[in-house]
């Protein structure tokens, strides 16, 4: 019998029923669509590291032969055990390991460590892979954020649709408690009731959540391949591959059935606690619990808005999620937009404004000491560009109180400038002195520059420090460190020895030489020639492995053009060397791709939000055709006109899509404050390329979807006969 009236009830109340499966087949949808991309994007970036990092989980360094990797192998649970010949040397010998269980890492390793004789200091884990499986230090005290967010993200998705769901069935359910309470009298049981109400939701649920379950997976396969597509022009990029394993499929239909059941759930059991006197007494109708006055929209709109506002708040438990989602959205996508908006600007600020006219292409030669460099010729023999080949190296820089500048003074002296950054050892500060090493010829060119003789041995010293009282770190203004009164400098390797290096001082200078480099604000960078760094490299030492190649092109600037460089210094340094090279124009390109990768996972997000809301409209719009009809019906038999009704459904769809942009837009533009504020960015940087378009755009979407909700249900009110409206309900 409950099978054939639930049938029967299907089939006479398809735009209820319809609401149920639309919510339904979203559930599937984005439960599938995004628990395949959290998949896929967490494959991705394990194939990512594992392709650039090696699948090593442990390693250990030692002074012992190749014969610890049998050792090792017999130990219980290592999988694979192999020697890193590039960082293996003559006096210790790297041996990177792997697991079966990856989760007993960080127990097993110091076992065999202390089986191997040796120290704990010894041993290195491979902390960003095993973080991707989710494998953490024990004794890291920080929580990890991935599964965290993971979790999170997953949590907010399977709440909300259980939310919306929860609403459709509500929303049908409450409709019927006249005719259960009927059925109730007769001698049903609420557990027959419930069983009723759960075999529909059965009915009604099944096909949708196997419908969007497949449709999600495709367009997970959508989503991987639009990203594919954006970022094919990075250079060096790892190809995303599409995979659905079965896991995730199992865990999408178990989520979407539980939300379903859960959603289902509630408002049976609510349904089946009522009094079949309580249950026959409700007409369907939505009543006030307490009159309240809706003096706003009665002073705009007259007696319609009233109407509208205290219907709005009869409906206020069954639009909660409406309301939540469409705020939720609107701050999410507005955040968004000023978020990247400001990454932007600050990008510019600090990388590609910045370096636009310093590089072009940077090549780096991988443990290559530049004396030991011998295409330097060849490189700076590249027609219609500027090239500069150099190496970096690490100094302390001893200087006395009395030789700081007066500026450096008035500002209240080092410590009020670099705090900490400077120390006092043996009655002098010790200061960082960074060396930049640039072949004979670069070093010339950049004396000439500025107007030194580059024939004597010497240095030049970028005499600078940042005023951190009266600028801030993005428009620094810079004073003299020194007083420029010394005609030498002194320096000394990092390791603090007493053996020191007394160099002349060729020039002071605030200009340094056009590279792509960042100087630290507290040091005093010297700049040398290679020739001079040969006379006292035995003393320093201490220069980092690499030497780097920076080209500056003279004439056209193009994409193009660059790779045409790239081309002719990778044939000149040839299979001798190992060597990176890199492209501005591509990096920006890049970066470019890589942010609107991220708006559109983040806008997917956003949208997902702004669907949920404009569903719960949808579904209540369908849905209160039998609650609302007596309630217009009463309206227009005192005399409301049809263009009444119509400026009501007006109403309360402005207030339903513009009441959550009223309270984001405050908290969007304090939120876009703060990140002003924290960023040291001039507002009227941001003002001029606000995303009030795209904003816009988005805004006018849903204010249309709600628009069209209240359409559709309004037709459906203004074609109810009003003398059927207004009898009492019976069995449907």
């Amino acid at each position: 019998m409950w099978r054939d009236y639930s049938i029967g009830f299907i089939k006479r109340n398809r735009a209820s029923s319809l609401s149920v499966i639309v919510a339904a087949f979203i559930s599937a949808l984005f439960f599938s669509w995004l628990c395949g991309l959290f998949y896929n994007f967490w494959n991705y970036e394990i194939e990512r590291i594992v392709s650039e990092e090696g699948d090593w989980q442990g390693r250990i360094c030692g002074t012992f032969d190749e014969s610890v990797v049998s050792d090792i192998k017999n130990f219980a649970n290592v999988d694979a055990v192999t020697i890193n010949p590039k960082l293996s040397d003559e006096n210790n010998l790297v041996v990177d390991i792997r697991f079966q269980n990856i989760r007993t890492v960080y127990r097993d390793m110091p076992i065999i460590a202390e089986q191997l004789g040796v120290s704990d200091r010894d041993l290195s884990y491979h902390e960003l892979l095993l973080s991707r499986y989710f494998v953490h230090d024990p004794q890291d005290t920080a929580p990890p954020l991935l599964p965290a967010f993971c979790a999170a993200v997953l949590m907010i998705v399977c709440v909300s649709l259980i939310l919306i769901i929860h609403n459709s069935f509500s929303v049908s359910m409450d409709a019927r408690v006249h005719q259960f309470g009927i059925f109730s009298s007769i001698g049903a049981t609420p557990g027959q009731i419930r069983a009723c109400l759960l075999q529909e939701a059965a009915i009604l649920c099944i096909p949708p959540i196997l419908l969007g379950t497949g449709i999600g997976a495709a367009l997970c396969f959508g989503t991987i391949q639009l990203v594919n597509q954006l970022a094919k022009e990075i250079v060096g990029r790892h190809e995303a591959v599409f995979t659905y394993h079965p896991l995730v499929l199992g865990i999408t239909i178990l989520a979407a059935v539980l939300t379903v059941f859960i959603s289902a759930w509630l408002p049976a059991r609510k349904l089946s606690k009522l009094t079949p006197i309580e249950a026959i007494r409700n007409s369907g109708e939505l009543h006030l619990k307490k009159k309240k006055n809706v003096r706003f929209l009665s002073l705009v709109f007259g007696a319609e808005g009233e109407l509208a506002g205290s219907a709005l708040k009869a409906q206020k438990k069954a639009l909660r999620t409406s309301a939540i989602s469409l705020t939720l959205s609107f701050m999410g996508f507005t955040l968004m937009l000023c978020f990247f908006t400001l990454s932007e600007i600050s990008t510019n600020h600090t990388y590609f404004e910045r370096y636009q006219n310093a590089w072009d292409v940077m090549a780096t030669i991988e443990d290559t000491d530049l004396e030991d460099f011998t295409k330097t010729d060849d490189v700076q023999s590249i027609g219609k560009a500027d090239s500069v080949i150099y190496q970096k190296a690490e100094a302390l820089c001893p200087v006395l109180e009395t030789n700081f500048s007066d500026r450096l003074n008035e500002l209240g002296g080092v410590e009020a400038v670099a705090g900490d950054s400077v120390r006092i050892v043996d009655g002098s500060y010790l200061v960082d002195a960074p060396i930049l090493i640039m072949d004979d010829k670069s070093f010339e060119a950049y004396c000439r520059r500025i107007g030194v003789n580059s024939k004597s041995t010497g240095s030049i010293v970028l005499n600078r420090i940042w005023d951190s009282v009266n600028s801030n770190f993005r428009y620094k203004k810079y004073v003299p460190f020194l007083s420029e009164e010394q005609d030498s400098i002194v320096l000394q390797n990092t390791e603090q020895t007493e053996e020191t290096v007394e160099l002349p001082i060729l020039a002071y200078t605030q200009e340094p030489p056009v590279l792509r480099e960042e100087y630290d604000n507290y040091t005093l960078v010297q700049f040398l020639s290679l020739s001079t760094w040969k006379q006292i490299e035995n003393t320093i030492g201490y220069t980092e492995a690499d030497t780097y190649i920076r080209v500056l092109a003279e004439g056209d600037r193009e994409l193009s053009a660059l790779k045409a460089i790239e081309t002719e210094i990778s044939d000149m340094i040839g299979d001798n060397f190992t060597f990176e090279m890199e492209n501005r124009v591509q990096e920006r390109r890049d970066n470019e791709e890589m942010v609107n990768g991220y708006k559109i996972m983040i806008g997917a997000l956003c949208v997902l939000l702004a669907v949920i809301g404009i569903a719960n409209v949808f579904s209540n719009t369908l849905g209160f055709i039998r609650q609302r009809n007596r309630e217009f019906a009463r309206y227009m038999s005192i005399g409301m006109t049809p263009k009444g009704v119509r400026k009501m459904f007006f109403i309360e769809a402005l207030v339903i899509a513009g009441r959550p942009l009223l309270i984001t837009l405050p908290l969007t533009v304090l939120s876009v404050g703060f990140m002003i504020t924290a960023s040291c960015l001039n507002p009227m940087e941001f003002l001029t390329k606000a995303p009030i378009l795209p904003a816009a755009v988005f805004i006018l979407g849903i204010f249309v979807f709600v628009a069209l909700a209240y359409c559709m249900g309004g037709r459906k009110i203004m074609k109810c006969n009003l003398a059927e409206a207004l009898r009492m309900d019976d069995i449907v």
